[in-house]
């Protein structure tokens, strides 16, 4: 599953596709999730709790923090919760 796949989010009541990665290392994993919109990439990881929670980029600015709609990282959080539960 490392290799790159497409994960399909229903959001705002459309379906929405984008390009995930498994990204494995150590004892830990994360996936990355490319926004072409956003010409960037973004990482969910899990949380303390054991949930997936969004990572951004470092160098991300305020003006497109902005721009990032959190209801749509949530619903992928879950959608990647969802895969691993089957």
């Amino acid at each position: 599953m490392e290799e790159p796949f497409i994960l399909t989010v229903w959001h705002n009541g459309q379906s929405q596709d984008f390009e995930a990665q498994l990204l494995l290392s150590d004892y830990t994993h994360k996936f990355r999730v490319l926004f072409i919109e956003l010409n960037m990439n973004i990482f969910f990881e899990r949380d303390e709790e054991g949930s997936y929670r969004a990572i951004l980029p470092a160098d991300v600015t305020e003006k497109e923090i902005s721009e990032i709609d959190k209801e749509l990282l949530k619903a992928i959080a879950e959608k990647i919760e969802a895969i691993l539960k089957e």
